[in-house]
């Protein structure tokens, strides 16, 4: 099973994935950040749904990087309701605006190496 399970130092990151322009950023910067092996892209719908895997993996997890597009945080909200343990981010507050800022790849670079830097950087590594 690829859920991540069996590695209790892991780092996940979860994408909201709304409809909004916002939910394609958290989309987006979730996908480059596991391509740069940062931590492992995983299913938010799947700890939505509470299915026994996704839940057992966010709970031996040493990082679950929630990344929600917007203030409403359903990814969040999401891992409150079955208490598990997050580190949430909001992506509006890098500057982006919902419905308005349009979705480039400067935006999601630039939100992307913020995320890392302030959520993926290991302070102990040379």
């Amino acid at each position: 099973m690829s859920c991540g399970c069996s590695s209790p130092k892991k780092r996940l990151v979860y994408a909201c994935s709304g409809a909004a322009n916002t939910g394609y950023l958290a989309d987006q910067v979730a996908r480059r950040l596991s391509l740069q092996g940062a931590a492992k892209m995983t299913c938010l719908a799947g700890v939505g749904a509470a299915l026994d895997g996704y839940l057992r993996a966010a709970a031996v997890a040493g990082l679950n990087l929630v990344l929600d597009g917007c203030p409403t945080a359903c990814g969040r909200r999401a891992f409150e309701r079955y208490e598990l343990p997050c580190t949430p981010v909001v992506l509006t507050e890098f500057g982006v605006e919902k419905g308005a800022t349009l979705i480039d790849e400067t935006v999601i670079s630039r939100v992307a190496d913020r995320v890392m830097e302030a959520h993926l950087t290991d302070p102990n590594r040379s």
